[in-house]
């Protein structure tokens, strides 16, 4: 999860926190979250949809959000799918690093 690596003005890291009965990755004031279902018998965390209010917009908030999700799911071997426009056309381009855990429904072997 996020964390801090300075205390001063503007340079703390929002602390994202996980909220499994809502199932949201959100910030403390509970304002900017990602939502998610999962699947496949809790094997696949589905990214519904991410949201930031436009008093926080600008702030990267969006991708810390993700980042705790992507940590959670790899941390506890989910795959991800990325339905929330935000996390597929934004975030995963922008971190590539994470197209790993991305769900892929192809079949491990054709033979």
């Amino acid at each position: 999860m996020a964390t801090s690596r300075t205390r001063g003005e503007g340079s703390e890291e929002p602390k994202v926190l996980w909220n499994e009965t809502q199932h949201r990755f959100e910030t403390e004031d509970k304002k900017a979250y990602l939502e998610y279902v999962l699947r496949d018998g809790g094997k696949v965390m589905d990214i519904l949809h991410t949201f930031v209010p436009s008093s926080k917009r600008g702030l990267g908030l969006a991708s810390h959000l993700c980042v705790a999700a992507f940590n959670h799911a790899k941390s506890h071997s989910l795959s991800v799918i990325p339905s929330c426009s935000y996390v597929s056309d934004t975030f995963l381009p922008r971190n590539p690093s994470w197209n790993s855990l991305v769900y892929s429904e192809e079949p491990k072997s054709s033979m």
